[in-house]
């Protein structure tokens, strides 16, 4: 499987993937126009990547920003990544002072199965 990379612009954000690695990571902003149009090909190559991943995944979100539609393509991503059953670890960045994203990372754990790993900066 090839690594899913894809630089952010000023409403996209970074998209990293490394299979071989298992690291993946999806920073910056989020407030695409066409949020589906933006994550269906993220949606596509992570639902091939889960049938058969990595023996530890680690999937890290550190996005500064994120608008309404952007969080409901978020939240299908998370369940996603639910079908990797061991390995995976889920990290949520937040600024210490960023009370609203560190709620965020909140509300998406108490829909989810596997738990967010909340890391403060």
């Amino acid at each position: 499987m090839e690594k899913y990379f894809k630089r952010g612009k000023e409403n996209t954000p970074t998209i990293d993937f490394d299979p071989e690695t298992g690291l993946f990571e999806i920073s910056g902003k989020s407030i695409p126009e066409d949020s589906l149009g933006f994550y269906e090909p993220v949606m596509d190559w992570l639902k091939e990547y889960v049938a058969n991943p990595r023996e530890k995944t680690i999937f890290s979100f550190k996005l500064e920003y994120f608008n309404t539609s952007s969080s409901k393509l978020l939240l299908d991503i998370f369940y996603i990544l639910e079908e990797i059953k061991e390995g995976l670890v889920i990290n949520w960045y937040c600024e210490e002072s960023d009370e609203d994203m560190e709620e965020t990372a909140g509300d998406f754990n108490e829909v989810l199965d596997n738990e967010i790993n909340v890391i403060k900066y």
